[in-house]
C-alpha cells in the first residue's frame, strides 16, 4: 500500500486531492461524493481549496491513530472475555463482569476466595477500621503467604479510641492502615483485577457490586492509590485531648498519683494512656517518650 491509501484515502479521494494541489483553480462539483468526503475529512475547506500537504497528512495520521485506538479498545475486550472464561472454567459457574452480592458476609466470602487463590494485593477503603459487619478480610494466614494489604479508614472513626487500637493491631500484623479525611465510599480492589463497590451508597445493607471490567477496575485502583498517598500514617495522627493532657501532666508532676489527681482520672487510667503513648512513640521508657514527643512537637 503506497501513497495516501496507507492513511485511509480511497484511490478516487487521493486522485482528486493531488489534482487540486497541482491545479487549485480546477472547477469542482460540490455534490460530487469525493468532494464531500474530502471536506468531511478536513482536506478541503468551504471554498473547496485543498489543505496544505503537511496539514492534510497530519489530519489523516491523527484519524488513523484514533481508528487504531478504537480497534485496540475493542480487542482489549478479549482479555475481559478470557478472564471471564478462565474463572468459569476454574469455578464451574457462570461469571458476570458485574455481579450483585447481597450482603457483607457474601462480599467477604468472595474476597477471601479470590485472595486464597492468589494472595497478591488487597486495598480497602471504609468508614471504620473495625467493620460494622465484622471480619477483617486479610486474615493472618493470607498475610503470612505474602499478601500486600492496605486499609484506608475515615478520620471520623478516631472519635472511638477502640478504632485506633484495632488499626494499630492490624497494622502490626502487616495489614497497613492509614487515615484519610477525604469523603468515603466503601471500596475494595483485589489483585488490581476485581473491584467491590457498595451497591447503594444510601443503604449499607444493600450488598456490593463485584466488577471485573478491566478499565473500570484500573481506574478505581488508581483512585485508591492516590488516596493512600495523600492519607496520614497512624503515627502522624494528632493527639486526642486526653492524650495531650496526660503528656503535659507527666512533665509537671513527679508521681503518677499526682498526675492522675490533676487530671481527675484514676492512676490505672493514667497508666493505660501512658502505655498507649509509649507504644505510639515506639519508646522503651518514659524519658525516651518525652524526648520523642518533643521532637514531634507534641510538647
Amino acid at each position: 500500500m503506497t501513497g495516501l491509501a496507507s492513511l485511509g484515502l480511497t484511490a478516487e479521494q487521493e486522485q482528486l486531492y493531488r489534482r487540486l494541489l497541482r491545479d487549485p483553480g480546477v472547477p469542482l462539483d460540490p455534490s460530487c461524493p469525493a468532494v464531500t468526503e474530502l471536506r468531511a475529512l478536513g482536506l478541503l475547506d468551504d471554498a473547496l481549496n485543498a489543505a496544505a500537504p503537511a496539514v492534510a497528512v497530519d489530519l489523516l495520521v491523527r484519524r488513523r491513530i484514533e481508528h487504531t485506538q478504537r480497534r485496540l479498545a475493542e480487542l482489549s475486550l478479549a482479555w475481559d472475555v478470557l478472564t471471564e472464561l478462565t474463572e468459569e472454567h476454574r469455578s464451574g459457574r457462570p461469571v458476570q463482569m458485574v455481579e450483585h452480592l447481597p450482603d457483607g458476609p457474601a462480599v467477604h466470602r468472595r474476597m477471601r476466595l479470590l485472595l486464597h487463590d492468589e494472595p497478591g494485593e488487597f486495598t480497602h477503603l471504609k468508614e471504620r477500621a473495625v467493620a460494622h459487619d465484622g471480619g477483617d478480610v486479610p486474615a493472618g494466614g493470607l498475610l503470612a503467604r505474602g499478601l500486600r494489604s492496605r486499609t484506608l479508614f475515615s478520620a471520623r472513626a478516631l472519635a472511638d479510641p477502640g478504632q485506633e487500637q484495632h488499626a494499630r493491631a492490624r497494622h502490626a500484623l502487616g495489614d497497613l492502615h492509614r487515615v484519610t479525611t477525604e469523603p468515603i465510599r466503601r471500596l475494595a480492589v483485589v489483585n488490581r483485577a476485581v473491584a467491590f463497590v457498595q451497591a447503594d451508597p444510601a443503604d449499607p445493607a444493600a450488598g456490593a457490586l463485584q466488577i471485573r471490567q478491566r478499565g473500570v477496575v484500573a481506574m478505581l485502583a488508581d483512585v485508591l492509590d492516590g488516596m493512600w498517598e495523600r492519607a496520614r500514617d497512624l503515627d502522624e495522627l494528632p493527639l486526642s485531648p486526653i492524650e495531650q493532657q496526660v503528656l503535659h501532666a507527666l512533665t509537671r508532676h513527679d508521681t503518677d498519683d499526682a498526675a492522675a489527681r490533676a487530671l481527675h482520672i484514676s492512676v490505672r487510667k493514667l497508666r493505660a494512656h501512658v502505655a498507649d503513648l509509649m507504644a505510639r512513640l515506639g519508646a522503651a521508657t518514659r524519658f525516651q517518650a518525652a524526648l520523642l514527643a518533643k521532637e514531634r512537637g507534641w510538647l
